[in-house]
């Protein structure tokens, strides 16, 4: 190719769109380590108290919940923030779906979920994906789906990750 076309060799990849990526021989890691500190600054979180988990257990949340509005564009533009960091991050996948449900009528309640998630998001920057170069190449993929747990509509939520090899290479999370 460089006969045909004029090319740079820049070396090993280490940024793209946001996603950092630290490569070894032994496999390479993608994060969004920073990427989370300037969502985290943007919020005002960078100095938070944090949690162990992005939602509450059980946690039901609804249009309709006769709390005080939040603010619509501060909790789109977070909705969107989680949407991105969802790109390396599975783990994030069922609560950002939870919460980008209430973007049209976003009250006090779900701003506080959004808040919660970014908590969890504080303490674990450092979180991204492996893939290892030694890991026999196998497809495995899980799935599962709460029936009907939605209060507003009795929609259900089915969720589903897919490994190849050591590391995730899809994941969703939707009604």
């Amino acid at each position: 190719m460089k006969e045909e076309f004029e090319m740079f060799d820049m070396g090993l990849l280490k940024y793209f769109l946001g996603l950092e990526v630290k490569q070894t021989k032994q496999g390479f890691f993608l994060s969004q380590d920073k990427y989370v500190k300037s969502l985290l600054l943007k919020f005002g979180m960078e100095v938070c108290n944090v949690e162990d988990i992005p939602m509450i257990v059980n946690d039901k949340l609804q249009i309709d919940d006769q709390a005080y509005k939040a603010n619509e564009v501060a909790y789109r533009s977070l909705v969107g923030g989680l949407i991105y960091l969802t790109h390396s991050r599975p783990d994030l996948a069922y609560s950002v779906s939870i919460v980008s449900r209430f973007m049209q009528v976003p009250s006090k309640i779900h701003w506080g979920a959004e808040r919660r998630i970014l908590r969890y998001v504080a303490c674990t920057t450092g979180f991204g994906i492996w893939y290892n170069k030694g890991a026999k190449i196998e497809l495995v993929g899980y799935t599962d789906s709460d029936w009907a747990s939605c209060i507003d509509d009795r929609k259900s939520i089915s969720a589903s990750v897919f490994f190849l090899g050591s590391g995730a290479v899809t994941w969703s999370s939707k009604k």
